[in-house]
């Protein structure tokens, strides 16, 4: 690749910038219209293009910041912290380890593991599984679903489909469910990204233009909310799983080449 001609190379460059751009607008449509999602879409986007450590990284600010709007707007940071502490603690610490594990793995096993989270997300997201919790389980329940969320949350950064799930099986009310899900999203982001900056995954470099990708998801954002009103959640859903099926095939195959 260093022997091609600068042309070539700022081809390469245009593209690259194209798609990651596009990656933001998309994530932040996704998360305007249905509240989550941004590295669901974003990441596996952009690991076709760039490498998905760097991917990864690239989301960390608006994931952040989005998270910590969510949270502060919903008024629900006591009832957070104080119900599913378990899980928050559990996810901190799988996550770390899990950063740190990874670290050995190639580029091509990266965008492989990130195409098998996205493909066990979709699992989650369309079939729903069914589960009743008791109260006197939650605890013991949350903390293992931190586990899980960390382990798969250190891998691809998609910690979102397995909280989803569990959160949904606690039938928490509108407010309670995005105040907390954005307090457990929170929690596990500022980890992930801290671990990957300290064992070298991601740079000051990467966090920059994450914050330069702050534009296109804030676009990305106000689209989604104007076309909340327009298409059914149902309707918006079916273009996601397509789109993600679509995804996960191209990087799989990508992996294997």
């Amino acid at each position: 690749m260093l022997d091609l001609p600068l042309s070539e190379w700022i081809s390469m460059l245009g593209t690259t910038a194209i798609v990651c751009i596009v990656a933001f607008v998309l994530g932040g449509l996704i998360k305007g219209t249905l509240g989550v999602g941004l590295p669901l879409l974003a990441v596996p986007l952009m690991s076709m293009v760039i490498p998905s450590p760097t991917a990864i990284g690239l989301v960390a600010v608006p994931v952040i910041l989005s998270n910590v709007w969510q949270m502060v707007d919903s008024r629900k940071i006591g009832v957070g912290w104080t119900r599913f502490w378990p899980l928050i603690c559990t996810q901190l610490i799988s996550t770390v380890l899990t950063v740190r594990l990874t670290l050995s793995l190639s580029a091509k096993e990266m965008n492989l593991m990130v195409a098998f989270s996205m493909l066990l997300a979709l699992v989650l997201m369309i079939f729903k599984p069914s589960l009743k919790i008791s109260p006197k389980r939650e605890k013991t329940t949350s903390a293992v679903v931190g586990l899980l969320s960390g382990l798969l949350g250190g891998i691809s950064s998609l910690t979102g489909p397995v909280v989803i799930t569990y959160l949904m099986a606690l039938k928490l009310d509108r407010e309670e469910f995005v105040g907390c899900i954005s307090i457990i999203y929170l929690a596990s982001a500022v980890p992930l990204y801290s671990a990957m900056l300290y064992y070298g995954k991601i740079n000051m470099l990467d966090l920059s233009y994450s914050a330069a990708a702050l534009i296109p998801m804030a676009f990305g954002l106000a689209i989604g909310k104007l076309i909340r009103e327009k298409i059914s959640e149902k309707a918006f859903r079916a273009v996601l799983y397509i789109y993600l099926v679509i995804m996960s095939i191209i990087l799989i195959v990508k992996s294997y080449n």
